[in-house]
């Protein structure tokens, strides 16, 4: 066989190869696109903001099988466009779309009860005063209807009303006092201050599913650690520091060194709490970066909690409460990345009313009379911080006593 002969049969060869591959993809094309499709979609295409729903919840039947039934995007207003694949009853894989509406029908929330107190002359405008935001709206429009004059005592019926940039409003009536100044001194009382014992919270909740343990800071002084270990104390979450205000310079607990040096010492486990005054995912990212650098080298096996509680000032912040749970997300992924565990502090109050679910383990603040009994909050949470009045051998003043929960 000469060489022309053996060139002309691999060229034909290869043209073959090239018609049969041509035609291969020509079948499978035509295929798909006189694949049988069946899909009825639920009437009602409407996706609430922020709730987690599926492909196939907007389904009601199909011929055949959703092969990426992931969840929708739901994090911003408007048509949302939903692409899918699915593997119909002849075994042809096809793709498939339809568009849901993304919308807002939570009210704002105001955070006010049937009456407001302010001192005479006071003119900071009530609705800077009063707590007033909205789920997805950082800017809902807050306005107080009716006269006051907030240079006469008395009192004055009105009405708040907040309304967001989707038409949900709230409404509140409430009266407000117009007062005289307070006296220095009046609030002074003779009444022995209540304590609330460390050896007690441990004889009402210690036991194989718990650990009982102490938050501190600067504000507790120079801690006796080996008398906290002799008096049962097996955690305690350490304040590494914070800011002077957003975006302002950063500065460590003055008491931050020696109290995590101490705690990993006496083999007191540790957790980390920040206390930010962050507004935005940028400065919350920075702040962790920050957290991070300061507790390298020390023996941190408790989670960092992100710590926010600037609700006084909060509409001056102009943040949603997805705003403002998504900059905590940002915190706690910050951490989580690092090979730290994350955790969300807040109070009872807020976590039912303005922080959105996260992925997060919560840490919870919840002050109660009672404290044999457990909190009244019906969230999830792994540690419960019970009381601010604590007393325990090794600290001279009050401290926050902790219960860890290992179930």
């Amino acid at each position: 066989m000469n060489k022309k002969r053996v060139i002309l049969m691999l060229v034909s060869i290869g043209f073959i190869g090239i018609v049969f591959f041509i035609g291969i993809r020509i079948v499978h094309y035509l295929r798909v696109k006189y694949a049988k499709i069946e899909v009825t979609l639920t009437q009602d295409l409407i996706l609430p903001f922020t709730e987690k729903k599926k492909v196939s919840d907007f389904i009601l039947s199909i011929n055949g099988e959703i092969l990426d039934d992931y969840v929708i995007d739901s994090t911003s207003l408007g048509e949302k466009e939903v692409l899918f694949k699915f593997k119909n009853d002849e075994g042809i894989v096809v793709s498939y779309h339809f568009e849901v509406n993304v919308v807002d029908r939570v009210p704002p929330v105001v955070w006010l009860n049937s009456s407001y107190s302010i001192q005479k002359g006071e003119t900071v405008p009530l609705t800077d005063k009063i707590l007033c935001g909205d789920n997805e709206d950082a800017h809902p429009t807050c306005s107080v209807i009716g006269n006051y004059d907030v240079h006469t005592v008395g009192s004055y019926p009105l009405e708040f009303v907040a309304t967001d940039r989707s038409g949900n409003s709230t409404k509140q009536n409430f009266t407000l006092y117009v007062t005289e100044p307070k006296k220095p001194g009046t609030n002074s009382s003779s009444v022995p201050k209540k304590r609330t014992l460390f050896s007690e919270v441990v004889a009402s909740h210690k036991n194989e599913f718990t650990k009982i343990g102490l938050d501190v800071s600067k504000w507790q002084g120079e801690i006796d650690f080996e008398a906290l270990k002799n008096a049962g104390v097996e955690f305690i979450f350490i304040r590494v520091g914070g800011t002077r205000g957003t975006g302002k310079d950063y500065f460590v607990d003055e008491y931050f060194k020696r109290n995590i040096e101490e705690a990993n010492r006496y083999g007191i486990e540790v957790g980390i709490y920040f206390y930010s005054y962050a507004n935005s995912n940028e400065l919350a990212k920075q702040d962790a970066l920050w957290v991070i650098e300061q507790i390298k080298g020390y023996n941190v096996s408790l989670p960092i909690a992100f710590d926010w509680e600037n609700w006084s000032s909060f509409n001056q912040y102009h943040l949603s409460f997805f705003g403002l749970t998504d900059m905590a997300t940002t915190f706690l992924n910050t951490v989580k990345e690092h090979g730290y565990e994350g955790l969300l502090y807040s109070s009872k109050n807020y976590l039912e009313k303005l922080w959105l679910p996260t992925e997060f383990d919560t840490w919870l603040a919840h002050y109660v009379s009672d404290f044999s009994k457990k909190s009244s909050y019906e969230g999830h949470y792994t540690f419960w911080q019970l009381c601010q009045d604590g007393k325990v051998e090794g600290i001279k003043g009050d401290v926050d006593i902790d219960i860890m929960y290992l179930n």
